[in-house]
């Protein structure tokens, strides 16, 4: 279903970003995978050429345009294009996350500066060869955090408000092109974010690899026309894909 279909991962060292990888490689995907940790995004590279995919893997901070540049500029010469976008890369920020009262103001900026300014710059750099081609999907990886305000959340769910503008504002920019732009809801999940996030946390979590079926989907020319949505990962994998 996608074999040979390029696609960029953004934040693949660990958790739900691992996890696409993983579920891409078995795809028959190729793949370009970047992390600021260089050790753990080399474990996953290796665990990725052990399947028998297609790997480049490289670090960079993807909310520093030089960095994106590089990363960009690279794959399309190894690879010719890029045929998917996955801006999973995040951050939660302090934890336990003081209100915003008292939220500091460096930390503050940190992270809207890699949860918004980051798939902002790479989906910026991205989209142009896409819509050169008339196909492209770009899916961003969103939260319920970014829909509804919790207190004790700070600045991460003010950055997933920013990205789920930023989605439909892509998304009608693009409207009618052949490329799309969509947002996917992961759900609570058994991350190292998480435990950040919620760090008393008492409850059974899904497990990052049970929510990569609607980030195939999304990827797959079976949801060409599908743009400007936004998906809850943990009900499609319930229920089924939507129409």
């Amino acid at each position: 279903m996608l074999a040979n279909r390029v696609v960029m991962i953004t934040g693949a060292s660990k958790g739900l970003g691992k996890a696409l990888a993983l579920a891409f490689a078995k795809s028959g995907a190729k793949l370009a995978i970047v992390a600021r940790g260089a050790e753990k995004l080399a474990a996953v590279k290796k665990e990725l050429e052990q399947s028998g995919a297609e790997v480049l893997a490289m670090t960079g901070d993807m909310a520093n345009p030089r960095d994106v540049e590089r990363f960009v500029a690279t794959t399309e010469a190894a690879f010719g294009h890029i045929d998917v976008l996955i801006n999973n890369a995040s951050v939660f920020g302090p934890s336990p996350a003081p209100y915003l009262l008292d939220y500091p103001e460096e930390d503050f900026m940190e992270v809207l500066r890699i949860n918004t300014i980051n798939p902002f710059l790479v989906t910026r750099r991205v989209i142009a060869g896409m819509l050169a081609r008339g196909k492209g999907s770009v899916i961003n990886v969103t939260s319920e955090a970014g829909r509804v305000g919790y207190a004790g959340w700070g600045a991460y769910g003010i950055s997933k408000f920013a990205l789920e503008g930023l989605t439909q504002t892509w998304a009608d920019e693009v409207d009618g092109t052949g490329v799309r732009v969509n947002a996917v809801d992961p759900g609570e999940m058994d991350t190292e974010m998480h435990a950040l996030a919620v760090p008393d946390c008492d409850y059974e979590l899904a497990d990052p690899e049970d929510v990569v079926e609607v980030f195939l989907y999304l990827a797959s020319d079976q949801s060409g026309h599908v743009n400007g949505r936004r998906f809850e990962a943990q009900s499609f994998a319930r229920e089924g894909r939507e129409s």
